[in-house]
């Protein structure tokens, strides 16, 4: 793990908690925003140990942010003391990680057996509220992390209010999440926001490389997954590069197979499958949803490049790899036809939280793909 001031990427989110901490403006609630992948959990981690650190390093800027003056003091943790190692270790008791499946370990049974598709107030109040007003056994502090912070329940994040605004001395609360604007406003008024921009693609590709991606491969992942690391891992975790392609070069053909939906329906139950193997907790229901939300989020991207390939406006594009199919693409429609078909698979995605038969949903996509026709589900 980078330590706080080797993070690539975030300056500007790293130039703002230098400035907080060097001015005595250090913030008792924080709120890291941003794409997943991109280091906000990185940068928490390593925030924390500076936060708890015994001995923490001081040295001049001398041009590592150009925002800064080239003698401002740079904070970081001296990675060598008992609290850093133990915090790396996971063992610390002032790093608190927050996440929805601490569940399986509340006191309460009831709430152990349930399936949780949000962080409820029961896993908020026991394992952050109560905690955060015990007394700190190491003396440095305490550190409250919470990952999915935009899944909270609304009585979750009512009950965390008073924590957020008035925290006991010495406590520190880092929500991450990946859109301010899920949360509600009053929790979001309670707490700086940082914000991590996406990661430069280039970078993101070589990282994947390193870890003996493809580079065509390594390349298409960054540019879908605009700029993250962890996305981009996941998604070529997942082998749907060949599917992919292989899904360019049909929707390019004069006439796609008839068994496109069909396609589309096996490409997602087989993704599903895996993603609920990761993840035994969360529901079937659930891992459809996200298997489909994946598909169609690359079908979507198909239909971008095509748009910007039909109207020549230099965009940004995705599937640089095959060039030929997607202006075979574009060829087959005009670009009031392509504006409406992602306009159309926009609607789609919100469709998926309904309760739509599956068979019926595929079909429309795939009608829609083929001819730009409206969905009618």
């Amino acid at each position: 793990m980078p330590e706080l001031l080797d993070i690539v990427g975030q300056n500007s989110a790293l130039v703002q908690l230098q400035q907080a901490i060097a001015g005595g403006r250090r913030h008792h609630a924080y709120l890291f925003a941003g794409k997943e992948g991109v280091g906000r959990r990185t940068t928490a981690v390593e925030f924390t140990k500076l936060l708890l650190c015994e001995n923490p390093s001081v040295r001049p800027n001398a041009g590592r942010f150009a925002a800064m003056d080239g003698d401002f003091s740079l904070r970081q943790a001296c990675g060598g003391c008992g609290s850093c190692r133990t915090v790396l270790a996971g063992t610390n008791p002032g790093l608190k990680l927050i996440y929805k499946e601490l569940a399986k370990f509340h006191d309460d049974p009831k709430v152990r057996e349930r399936k949780m598709q949000n962080l409820s107030i029961d896993v908020i109040r026991q394992f952050l509220i109560d905690p955060a007003w015990r007394a700190s056994s190491g003396g440095h502090g305490k550190v409250f992390v919470v990952r999915g912070a935009e899944t909270m329940s609304i009585p979750a994040q009512n009950a965390l209010l008073k924590t957020l605004e008035e925290p006991p001395e010495g406590v520190t609360i880092i929500l991450i999440c990946t859109s301010p604007d899920e949360l509600l406003p009053t929790t979001r008024s309670r707490c700086q926001l940082v914000r991590f921009a996406p990661l430069p693609v280039d970078f993101v590709a070589e990282t994947l490389t390193k870890d003996g991606v493809a580079q065509s491969e390594a390349r298409f992942w960054a540019a879908m997954t605009g700029g993250s690391i962890g996305l981009s891992v996941r998604r070529a975790d997942e082998k749907l590069y060949e599917f992919k392609k292989s899904l360019v070069e049909q929707l390019a053909q004069p006439d796609p197979p008839v068994v496109l939906a069909e396609m589309l329906i096996q490409v997602t139950e087989k993704l599903a499958r895996k993603l609920h193997t990761r993840n035994k907790d969360i529901a079937m229901s659930l891992a459809n949803r996200q298997a489909s939300q994946t598909i169609l989020e690359i079908i979507s991207s198909i239909y971008h490049d095509a748009l910007v390939s039909a109207t020549g406006s230099g965009g940004q594009v995705v599937h640089a790899d095959q060039p030929d199919a997607i202006a075979r693409i574009a060829g087959k429609f005009d670009p009031s036809e392509l504006a409406e078909i992602l306009a159309q698979l926009a609607r789609c995605e919100q469709l998926l939280w309904r309760n739509v038969n599956a068979k019926l949903f595929w079909d429309n996509v795939a009608v829609t793909c083929t001819s730009a026709a409206a969905l009618e589900v």
